[in-house]
C-alpha cells in the first residue's frame, strides 16, 4: 500500500510559532502541533479535547505506519507534547518511534509566556555584571537517540532537572556557545555573524558524540527568543544582550560511551562591558606549568572542561596583580614556549620587524588544534588585512619572539579578543618570577577612535593621516558593525 505524501512547507514567519496556555500543559494534553489532515470529526475532536487513550487508533495503530496520529502529520519526533509523567514514558508508549527520527524545526515552536516579569535593571556596568543577569525565558528541547529531537519550546527562566547520573555531571558530556544581540539607534536588533556560532557549535557537539542539529532551524529558534526578550536589548554602545547556547549530555549512565539522551537550551543575558574599565589595558600572567589546550585534545572546541582547568591559574593570576592568564605551552623547540590563548580570548601581538624599514606585522596563533576559532578573532584578522600598513599572520609565535622584540622596542601592541571582551588591550606580561615585560600603549589615540562619529572605521585605509592605534581603529570598526551604523554582511537584522 502506497502511503500519501504531506508537502511540507516552511513559512519563515512569526505566527508559526504557537502559544498556549497552561492548560495544555497538564500531563496527558496535547499541544497545538499538529496539523490536522482530514481525519475523521470525532478522532479529531478526541485529540483536540486531550482525551488520548486505548481507543484511539493513531496511537499504536497508524503512528508506525504513516507517522500520523488520529489522522495529524507529525511535526517532531514525539509528534505530542506532555507534560510529566507522561513525558519520561514516551519511548515505552510508542517505541516504534525510533524509525521516524526527526530534526530540530522552527516550525515545531511552542511559547509560553511567563507570568511574573523581572524589573529591568538599570543600564550601568556595575549593575549589568558579565553573567550575573538573566532575562525572563530560555528555549530547550530534548534528544533521544532513536527518536531525535523533541518540538522546541521557549519557556519561563527555570532550573532543569537531571539525574544524578547524567553523564554531563560525570564525565563533562557539555558544549555551549557565546553570541550577542545588540541594539541600534534604529531600534534594530542584530546578530553579529551568528552562522559562524552554529557551525562552531555543531562541531564541538560532534566532538562529544552530542546529537547533530539543523543549524539554520536553530537559528531561527534563537532569533524569536530575542524577540520575545527584545526590551531586554540595551540601546547603548558597549552594552548588549549576550547570548548562551548550551548542549549537554542527560543519558543517565556511569559509562564513558556516546551520549544517548540530550538537551539544548539557550538562555539570555544583559551585559554591559567585559572589562568595565573599557579599552584600558590589563596585565596577563605568564603562565607556563598549567595549560588550556594540549595536541590532540579538544583546544579547537568550546567544552566547558576547557574553562574549569583555568581557574586555578587565573586564581594564581590575580594574585599577582593580573586580570587573565596567558598560557605559554613547553613544547621543546624554544626556550620560550608556545604562545597559546589567554583565558577566553584570542592573542594578538602587533610586531614591527627588524630592519631599518620593517614592516609591521599582526600576529596570532593558527587554528592548528590548540586555538579556538573564535568570531571575533576571524573579524579582526579580516579587518586589518583591509589596512595597507599591515601585514596579517597566523603562524606559530614563541614567548622569546615577544620577548626579543620587547627588548628591542620593536613590541608595539598586544591586544585579546573574544565575544565578551571584543577587543581587550595589554599593557604588560608577568612572569612567574615577577619580571614585567612593559607593551606600549597610545590611550590618547585609542580614544580618539572610539570618540569619533559612528560609521567612519572603514573610511581610511591607512594610519598615515590619523593617530596610531590598532585597538581604538579595531574597536570602532566592529562597534559600527554591530550597532548597525555601517552596512554589512556580517550583521544580521532580526525582523520584527
Amino acid at each position: 500500500m502506497m502511503i500519501p505524501f504531506v508537502r511540507r512547507i516552511v513559512y519563515r514567519s512569526r505566527s508559526l510559532a504557537k502559544y498556549h496556555n497552561e492548560a495544555l500543559q497538564q500531563p496527558g494534553y496535547l499541544s497545538s502541533i499538529f496539523n490536522l489532515q482530514g481525519s475523521s470529526p470525532a478522532l479529531t475532536e478526541q485529540c483536540k479535547s486531550g482525551t488520548l487513550n486505548e481507543e484511539c487508533p493513531g496511537v499504536l495503530g497508524d503512528l508506525p505506519k504513516n507517522g500520523t496520529i488520529c489522522g495529524h502529520r507529525m511535526h517532531s519526533t514525539i509528534g505530542f507534547r506532555v507534560a510529566e509523567p507522561l513525558r519520561q514514558g514516551m519511548t515505552e508508549m510508542v517505541p516504534d518511534l525510533a524509525s521516524f527520527p526527526s530534526n530540530l524545526r522552527y516550525e515545531d515552536l511552542v511559547i509560553t509566556r511567563s507570568k511574573s516579569l523581572q524589573v529591568k535593571p538599570r543600564l550601568d556596568a556595575s549593575t549589568l555584571k558579565f553573567g550575573a543577569v538573566y532575562t525572563d525565558h530560555m528555549l530547550q528541547a530534548s534528544w533521544k537517540d532513536g527518536l531525535g529531537w523533541s518540538a522546541p519550546s521557549i519557556d519561563p527562566l527555570g532550573s532543569i532537572s537531571l539525574h544524578p547520573c547524567a553523564q554531563v555531571l560525570h564525565y563533562g558530556v557539555e558544549c555551549f556557545e557565546g553570541m550577542k544581540v545588540y541594539k541600534g539607534k534604529d531600534g534594530q536588533l542584530r546578530l553579529f555573524r551568528p552562522e559562524m556560532n552554529m557551525d562552531r557549535l555543531a562541531r564541538s557537539a560532534a566532538r562529544l558524540t552530542l546529537p547533530q542539529f539543523d543549524k539554520l532551524e536553530l537559528l531561527e529558534c534563537i532569533k524569536e527568543l530575542v524577540r520575545v526578550e527584545r526590551d531586554w536589548v540595551p540601546d547603548e554602545e558597549g552594552f548588549s544582550v549576550y547570548i548562551r547556547p548550551t548542549m549537554i549530555g542527560t543519558h543517565p549512565f556511569l559509562g564513558v560511551s556516546p551520549t544517548r539522551e540530550a538537551m539544548l537550551y539557550v538562555i539570555l543575558s544583559p551585559v554591559g562591558p567585559y572589562f568595565p574599565s573599557g579599552l584600558k589595558p590589563i596585565k596577563l600572567y605568564v603562565e607556563t606549568e598549567n595549560v588550556r589546550a594540549f595536541p590532540g585534545g579538544v583546544g579547537d572546541n568550546k567544552i566547558g572542561g576547557n574553562y574549569a582547568t583555568t581557574i586555578l591559574p587565573q586564581l594564581r593570576a590575580s594574585h599577582m596583580g593580573c586580570s587573565q592568564v596567558l598560557y605559554v605551552l613547553q613544547d621543546g623547540m624554544s626556550e620560550g614556549g608556545l604562545v597559546g590563548e589567554s583565558g577566553s580570548m584570542n592573542m594578538f601581538f602587533l610586531i614591527r620587524q627588524e630592519g631599518e624599514d620593517g614592516e609591521l606585522e599582526l600576529v596570532t596563533p593558527p587554528l592548528d588544534g590548540l586555538i579556538l576559532p573564535g568570531v571575533t578573532r576571524d573579524t579582526v584578522i579580516k579587518l586589518a588585512q583591509g589596512f595597507r600598513d599591515i601585514k596579517v599572520s597566523e603562524r606559530p609565535l614563541h614567548f622569546d619572539e615577544v620577548e626579543r622584540a620587547s627588548e628591542t622596542g620593536r613590541l608595539l601592541e598586544v591586544f585579546g579578543t573574544g565575544t565578551a571582551c571584543m577587543i581587550q588591550p595589554v599593557m604588560s606580561l608577568t612572569k612567574k618570577d615577577h619580571t614585567e615585560i612593559k607593551i606600549p600603549f597610545n590611550a590618547d589615540a585609542a580614544k580618539y577612535w572610539l570618540a569619533k562619529p559612528p560609521g567612519t572605521g572603514f573610511t581610511l585605509n591607512s594610519f598615515m593621516e590619523e593617530p596610531f592605534s590598532l585597538c581604538g581603529r579595531l574597536s570602532r570598526s566592529l562597534l559600527d558593525v554591530q550597532y548597525g551604523h555601517v552596512d554589512s554582511e556580517w550583521s544580521v537584522v532580526i525582523d520584527p
